[in-house]
């Protein structure tokens, strides 16, 4: 497997799809940078928020997961409490060639605030709007600016396709077009 340079994401966004909208060069002036870097592309974070919240004394759970746990923030920018998470999705819609695997990492920028992103790999063959998972480690609110670089991807391909992909197995996150919710 190798990482893949600025010029394989241009082609593949150009001749396959695989990111759109694409910024086939690095913005970066008066903003959060975002667009092709040297060996990923930086995504936006959509203005589209879910905030954690313990005003309804939800609980947390993965096998049933319960919406009262969060309020809907659509913003410029919004804040996140302090030791607390919020949900956000992509600008960007992600079509996975069935030879690529992708890891996300965060930006510097936030990192250096105590804003941590974790978002899971896309697997080869899945595609949409990646659901975006921002945990404020600090004491403060944090804000985070929509319409502005979150988080980095890095594109993995293989030497040769996998057996099974993301779409073969039918996955529960394929194609999903919003803030996507935990899913048995």
């Amino acid at each position: 497997m190798a990482i893949k340079s600025d010029r394989w994401i241009r082609r593949m966004a150009r001749e396959y799809g695989m990111i759109d909208p694409f910024n086939d060069r690095q913005v970066r002036e008066g903003v959060i940078s975002y667009g092709v870097s040297s060996y990923g592309y930086d995504l936006r974070v959509a203005d589209e928020f879910k905030i954690f919240t313990n005003v309804n004394s939800a609980i947390v759970d993965p096998k049933n997961f319960d919406p009262k746990g969060f309020v809907d923030v659509r913003a410029e920018s919004v804040l996140i409490p302090p030791n607390s998470f919020a949900l956000a999705r992509s600008v960007e819609y992600f079509k996975i060639p069935r030879d690529v695997l992708t890891i996300c990492v965060g930006k510097s920028t936030y990192a250096r605030c105590g804003i941590i992103v974790n978002v899971t790999p896309f697997e080869p063959e899945w595609e949409g709007f990646v659901t975006l998972e921002i945990s404020n480690t600090t004491p403060l609110p944090a804000k985070v600016y929509s319409n502005e670089g979150l988080c980095q991807i890095l594109f993995f391909q293989s030497d040769e396709p996998c057996e099974v992909s993301y779409k073969d197995k039918s996955g529960k996150y394929q194609k999903q077009t919003g803030i996507v919710l935990p899913k048995l």
